[in-house]
């Protein structure tokens, strides 16, 4: 204990049972991973960008604590939005107690509600909509081809977007993911609000839909990065549920048993921050022993899950890594 700052003690303490007990456990093993020198994949699903995770996801990323991410589209813009568009956003503490009047009005001001934080669909959709319209266009002009984080990356790299800069440049994840080139895949990417912007360039005939390279590329690019990692390890971390720990998760059975390479290590640590309870068919909510019988984890794979909500959990976590 004696590195680590206060947050660290004080979960240490005082977290010694249930749902508590579980987030020092997955943390201590999310640490002794990368003490053994594997690797970490962190999936980030729900709407942990406009939770502003990134706020310490970002220092997590800059000390190499994160070696690949797996996000919904939604995370990978929502973090671009927050950066260029932090003071136009308006929270709604009362959403429960919305009429479907009221919840009319919001989308009448162009404020798309998630929970109780609504995005500015001018400031924050179309402010990134001119510039990374260009990017696309250019590439196909040029007979190139890129996966949406690495348009992403172009965009901020580019220094485009400094003029509308809201929040400090060290709190967004994506900007530190940029600057690393850290492997992102972004599985689904059509099912969010670029990847519909996309969608409709494609039928208006402005933009070729293999401009922008599919889901299947981020499949076979990922199982190139895990064989070219995985000598001592690769552990996942995953938040939330849905296609973001679904798709990349896969991998290994798809290596294993379609691709027939059986030398390939089974993912090395597991653990999963849900509200997602067990239930009938429920994939999001089930036990990790599940994940056994479909060749993902190992019999001796440490494996965690902690049923409570992720904006709680994963600071706290991150906060244990970065030794606060």
């Amino acid at each position: 204990m004696n590195n680590k700052g206060e947050i660290s003690q004080f979960i240490q303490k005082y977290f010694l049972h249930f749902n508590a007990a579980s987030v020092v456990d997955a943390a201590k093993g999310y640490e002794a991973q990368l003490d053994q020198g594997a690797k970490m994949l962190v999936s980030l699903a729900g709407a942990m960008s406009t939770a502003e995770l990134g706020k310490i996801f970002s220092e997590i990323i800059r000390q190499d604590k994160v070696h690949i991410v797996s996000c919904t589209g939604a995370n990978l813009e929502e973090d671009l939005m927050n950066l260029v568009a932090h003071s136009h956003y308006k929270r709604i503490p009362n959403y429960r107690d919305l009429t479907p009047q009221e919840e009319w009005d919001l989308l009448e001001k162009g404020l798309n509600r998630v929970t109780d934080t609504c995005i500015p669909e001018e400031e924050a959709f179309r402010r990134l909509q001119q510039h990374i319209y260009k990017l696309w266009k250019k590439a196909e002009e040029e007979g190139k081809r890129y996966f949406p984080h690495e348009y992403m990356y172009q965009l901020l790299l580019s220094g485009v977007l400094e003029e509308y800069y809201e929040i400090d440049i060290k709190d967004s994840w994506m900007y530190a993911a940029a600057q690393k080139n850290l492997p992102i895949v972004v599985p689904g990417w059509e099912d969010s609000t670029m990847g519909n912007i996309f969608a409709s360039y494609v039928i208006k005939g402005e933009l070729k839909a293999s401009t922008v390279k599919s889901g299947i590329e981020y499949m076979t690019f990922l199982a190139d990065w895990y064989l070219k990692n995985s000598e001592k390890g690769i552990g996942f971390f995953q938040i939330g549920g849905g296609i973001a720990g679904d798709f990349p998760i896969c991998v290994v059975p798809m290596l294993y048993q379609d691709l027939e390479q059986t030398e390939t290590p089974f993912w090395s640590y597991f653990c999963q921050i849900s509200d997602s309870t067990t239930s009938y068919g429920s994939y999001s909510g089930a036990v990790p022993n599940e994940k056994i019988t479909w060749g993902k984890l190992d019999i001796d794979t440490p494996k965690y899950i902690i049923e409570s909500d992720a904006t709680i959990v994963a600071p706290l976590i991150f906060a244990y890594l970065l030794n606060m």
